[in-house]
């Protein structure tokens, strides 16, 4: 039987009637389920209903889109943005509201799903280079523009399963070099990474024209929707030049109200991102102790790579019938060869969980265990 979700989500979650420690997902910061974001949910549907039936512009303006707008401004500390449909239709929406500013798109190889297609919607040549190498991706461009071509670089900021961070820095220094551009798929860095939480530009300090983000609401920021920020002038050309923002009808109301709320929790309460760094560290230095060679980043992603002798399905199992719930991953984007276990912390997870995944683990794969 497959598994139902029966509980809001959170570090203790409900499969099918059993409750367990829920280490999977992507609810950074635990706001999806807290009472203010859902209270706020409520009052607007009680007020505007569940949404406007029309598309933004004109009649589908709404205060409850103006609110949530200034909250996004707020915590991104930008002039402008834009809030849309899915953070997956953002890498279109750059793709397409960038044309005319560059030639040929550069694709990291272990790039999302949501980032191909953004360049494919493009229409221009898409040229692939090997995962995180400044190298090949240098070489790549070199090989392939011809004079007065400009490139697109894309990647993820923060890959989802194996949990790495792009060389932002020299991909921006390559796109000045050949007056270009670099965008960031920043999904699982929004609300995580950088001293406000902004994202993997904010982790590298990186403030430049020439470098864009798509965040995402659905993860860390506790809401859903997509979010470009830029300068006011930037901003107006995506909108007038991508399709996508034009012609897809909005997120619902309900939804943009409960996102305001959780993007005011994230930025007035910091404290949620100093927990979840501090458990982010308690977990990858367990992990660490136990064999596996992880980099010393704050994610809130840990990748466990296949090793000689562990089957990380099996591993997978064992500690669901423990009552841990983790994932493991064989074919998204960005999982290394022979797959992974993915395992994510939450601000919200207490030190006892953590150290109750640990031990499960150590106990699983101690020799003569049954895994």
């Amino acid at each position: 039987m497959s598994l139902r979700m029966e509980s809001p989500v959170g570090p203790r979650v409900i499969f099918n009637g059993r409750e367990m420690d829920y280490f999977s997902g992507t609810s950074y910061l635990g706001l999806q389920s807290r009472p203010e974001v859902l209270a706020a949910a409520g009052e607007c549907l009680q007020t505007y209903g569940l949404a406007t039936g029309t598309s933004r512009g004109g009649y589908g303006e709404s205060p409850v889109y103006d609110r949530l707008e200034a909250e996004i401004r707020a915590f991104f500390d930008a002039e402008a943005c834009l809030y849309f449909a899915s953070g997956y239709l953002g890498n279109t929406i750059l793709s397409q509201g960038l044309s005319g500013r560059y030639e040929v798109i550069f694709v990291d190889a272990w790039s999302h799903f949501s980032i191909w297609d953004g360049a494919r919607a493009s229409g221009m040549p898409v040229v692939t280079f090997e995962h995180r190498s400044v190298d090949d991706l240098a070489k790549k461009i070199r090989d392939t523009l011809t004079p007065g071509q400009r490139p697109l670089i894309m990647s993820d900021g923060l890959f989802p399963i194996s949990a790495e961070l792009a060389p932002a820095p020299a991909y921006l220094e390559l796109a000045e070099r050949y007056d270009g551009l670099v965008v960031l798929d920043d999904a699982h860095a929004s609300g995580v990474l950088g001293p406000g939480g902004r994202g993997t530009l904010d982790y590298y300090g990186i403030d430049s024209p020439r470098c864009l983000a798509s965040h995402t609401l659905s993860k860390a920021l506790g809401g859903y929707g997509g979010v470009i920020t830029a300068s006011a002038e930037m901003i107006d050309l995506l909108n007038r030049r991508s399709r996508v923002y034009i012609a897809a009808s909005p997120p619902p109301l309900v939804t943009a109200a409960a996102a305001a709320a959780a993007l005011r929790l994230a930025r007035t309460e910091p404290e949620l991102r100093l927990r979840l760094r501090e458990n982010i560290a308690r977990l990858r230095a367990g992990f660490r102790s136990l064999g596996w060679e992880l980099d010393d980043i704050p994610a809130p992603i840990t990748c466990l790579r296949a090793r000689p002798g562990i089957e990380l399905g099996r591993l997978k199992d064992a500690l669901f019938e423990r009552g841990i719930a983790t994932a493991h991953v064989t074919t998204y984007s960005s999982t290394p060869p022979g797959g992974a276990l993915r395992v994510a912390v939450f601000a919200t997870h207490s030190a006892d969980q953590i150290d109750r995944l640990l031990a499960a683990v150590q106990d699983i794969l101690a020799p003569g265990a049954k895994r």
